[in-house]
């Protein structure tokens, strides 16, 4: 059996009909992670898209549930529970409205802030100390329902910016990977035009 070490969930929909929209950039972060890492083709187990990589030393699961994002915690649930992980081990990535577009926030634990995904894992995992890396998509004109704002696309200089934010998402997997939460939170957090502090990861990508 494949030990898991770290389980890094990106949260979306599944289907053509949502891809590339604002609430599926924490899949866009694990097929960025998976380009890097040679993670090859997902296999599908416990409801999710599932892929193997290393980052340094340590074997990562990128999972990206099936289930649509209202019911995440189903998936999420039977990963922790087959592999009997640690939820220190767990890493969730989402979308934040609540954020300006671009920004990153990397948190140990806390309320789900009305991410339907997260408190959906949050409930079935039985815990709200679970990390999680959330994503600021910006938020809905006044004029635009919360639910279709989401479902929404990226349009021009926004695309490139949500492109910036998912290659600095992606770095900050990998510091939590590879140097733990603390280390990490101090890179990702931090305003969006600050360069994002990277150098202190020593190993290279294998």
């Amino acid at each position: 059996m494949f030990i898991v070490m770290k389980l890094v969930v990106g949260l979306g929909n599944p289907g053509k009909k949502y891809e590339q929209t604002r609430h599926n950039v924490g899949y866009a972060v694990l097929t960025e992670l998976s380009r890097s890492y040679q993670g090859g083709r997902p296999k599908t187990r416990f409801e999710a898209d599932m892929v193997e990589i290393m980052i340094g030393s340590e074997k990562v699961m990128l999972a990206a549930p099936l289930t649509y994002m209202n019911l995440s915690g189903q998936s999420v649930a039977l990963i922790v529970g087959f592999y009997q992980l640690n939820l220190d081990d767990v890493l969730v990535v989402c979308d934040d409205f609540n954020l300006d577009l671009g920004r990153l926030r990397l948190r140990g634990s806390g309320s789900s802030g009305g991410q339907k995904g997260l408190q959906n894992i949050i409930t079935r995992c039985g815990s709200e100390k679970i990390a999680r890396l959330r994503i600021g998509i910006g938020r809905p004109p006044q004029h635009m329902n919360t639910a279709d704002f989401v479902l929404s696309r990226f349009h021009g200089e926004e695309q490139k910016e949500i492109e910036r934010a998912i290659q600095d998402a992606a770095h900050g997997v990998e510091l939590w990977v590879r140097q733990g939460l603390e280390p990490a939170m101090n890179s990702v957090n931090r305003p969006t035009d600050d360069p994002p502090d990277l150098e202190k990861s020593s190993e290279t990508k294998l």
